[in-house]
């Protein structure tokens, strides 16, 4: 099977306080979102990235990824449409405004068995949970997404503070990315999507498919603010990387 990877970069990522878009800010000197696209090509199991971007930084992301299986393209002002954009570009409706690095082997048109949807915001998710990811879908699953328990108690709370009620959060898992699918689940789900969704298996669990998860991993924790910009820059500097 061939797989490719959609890492969704065109935010503003204002959170992070940093005066730029959050993908385009330096971690130990290297961008976020060249970390997150590294990584997955670092797992050997993926064949092609393509990159949604803000059209004010399409060149410098060209000049980022050149001599890399990626593609670079102008996003969307949602995360919903870069990725639709992005799945425009795998099924071979290449957009004027895109920006082929070197191509993955294969007859001209054959687009992916297998597609990743990566936050660009996750770079050090280890390149053995992208690995993971696609051994679940390749193994026969739709929709795979990595999870991780809960440490700390959940509370329902009203819009006043006042809290209702106590979850039992040994059946909560937090999510992650790269979240799996086989292209023809993903191409349905965002067929069928209305408004913008932040999390890909939700738009797959709303056909009724099933959605399996696989064991996630600390280090693929989303950078959002500049605390985890900190800790992620601390990983980094024991990691010699």
């Amino acid at each position: 099977m061939t797989v490719a990877a959609i890492v969704p970069a065109a935010g503003s990522g204002v959170r992070l306080g940093a005066g730029v878009p959050k993908a385009f800010v330096e971690l130990a000197g290297v961008p976020i979102v060249v970390r997150a696209v590294e990584g997955l090509l670092a797992s050997g199991v993926v064949d092609q990235v393509v990159v949604a971007v803000p059209e004010s930084l399409r060149d410098e992301a060209c000049a980022l990824f050149a001599g890399r299986p990626v593609t670079v393209i102008v996003g969307g002002q949602d995360r919903t449409t870069s990725v639709r954009k992005a799945l425009d570009v795998l099924c071979g409706a290449l957009p004027h405004h895109a920006h082929v690095g070197e191509r993955p082997d294969g007859p001209p048109g054959d687009g992916p068995h297998v597609v990743l949807v990566h936050d660009a915001a996750r770079p050090l998710t280890p390149a053995a949970l992208v690995a993971s990811v696609v051994a679940a879908v390749e193994a026969g699953n739709g929709a795979v997404v990595p999870a991780l328990p809960l440490a700390d108690t959940v509370k329902q709370v009203d819009p006043a503070g006042v809290v209702y009620s106590t979850v039992d959060r040994s059946v909560l898992r937090a999510v992650q990315t790269p979240q799996g699918f086989r292209r023809d689940v993903l191409e349905r789900a965002y067929a069928a999507a209305g408004e913008s969704a932040t999390d890909d298996a939700g738009l797959v669990e709303a056909l009724g498919e099933v959605v399996v998860t696989v064991p996630g991993d600390a280090r693929a924790f989303k950078v959002t603010t500049a605390w985890d910009l900190r800790i992620a820059e601390l990983l980094v500097r024991e990691e010699g990387s």
